[in-house]
């Protein structure tokens, strides 16, 4: 997939898409995440290439934190 931020405008737009399977949303919001993505002058906020804008890294790590509740939900006792 090229570009792959291009296609979205918030990390919740990934962990809410339908037909991205758990691993490739996990992967593209720890790449949204990663400081690499940091916006220069502005820790807080992260637009990894092609993003069209900076989000807050605590709404990255809360859409990663809602894949892990879904997960929880479909495996309960593992």
């Amino acid at each position: 997939m090229s570009e792959p931020f291009s296609r979205f405008l918030h990390p919740f737009d990934v962990a809410r898409h339908p037909s991205l399977e758990p691993e490739v949303k996990r992967a593209l919001l720890a790449s949204w995440a990663s400081d690499r993505a940091a916006v220069r002058d502005e820790p807080a906020l992260r637009k990894p290439p092609g993003a069209r804008r900076a989000v807050p890294v605590d709404d990255v790590f809360a859409a990663l934190r809602s894949l892990d509740r879904s997960n929880e939900q479909r495996a309960p006792g593992l």
